[in-house]
């Protein structure tokens, strides 16, 4: 795969400030935990390869399981996760997907059992964030693992 072009290059001044709000939203009230989780699902969902690849990278420096890593893709069969972790993955799922009609009712509620108002907030900017970043990636076909020695995700021995 021969990537496109590079929007880092192309667009510093967007490329730099959307970097910006990514890093401000790593330091929300989301645990880091359930951001991984979070950026692992979207980037399957729309097939970002590049995002799939540092995220899984990023997990496993950050001390996720291989194991719970394997089962993001059936999260809801598996019973590796926690009832605040399902709720995240649901809300993803449907903030990525954004359903036709909207997001129903029920699933905010089961969300809103498991984490406070901020907490959504956090977590839906979370999904935003990742959104368009697999939406870059995918449009430019950034390739996986081109940027592991820039973002110290070598260090997560998967090469």
């Amino acid at each position: 795969m021969t990537q496109r072009l590079n929007v880092a290059q192309q667009s510093p001044e967007l490329f730099k400030k959307f970097l910006d709000f990514s890093m401000t939203e790593a330091r929300s009230v989301i645990e880091e935990k359930i951001r991984d989780l979070v950026h692992i699902r979207a980037s399957q969902i729309n097939g970002c390869a590049f995002c799939l690849d540092m995220h899984v990278k990023g997990a496993r420096i950050h001390g996720e399981s291989e194991l719970r890593l394997y089962h993001v893709a059936i999260w809801r069969e598996s019973n590796l996760f926690i009832p605040r972790e399902r709720a995240a993955l649901a809300w993803t799922e449907a903030v990525t997907k954004l359903p036709e009609g909207g997001i129903p009712d029920e699933l905010y509620e089961r969300v809103r059992g498991q984490l406070s108002e901020k907490e959504i907030s956090d977590l839906t900017f979370s999904i935003m964030a990742i959104n368009a970043w697999n939406r870059a990636n995918v449009a430019f076909k950034t390739v996986p693992g081109s940027a592991d020695k820039l973002y110290g995700l070598d260090k997560a021995g998967l090469n």
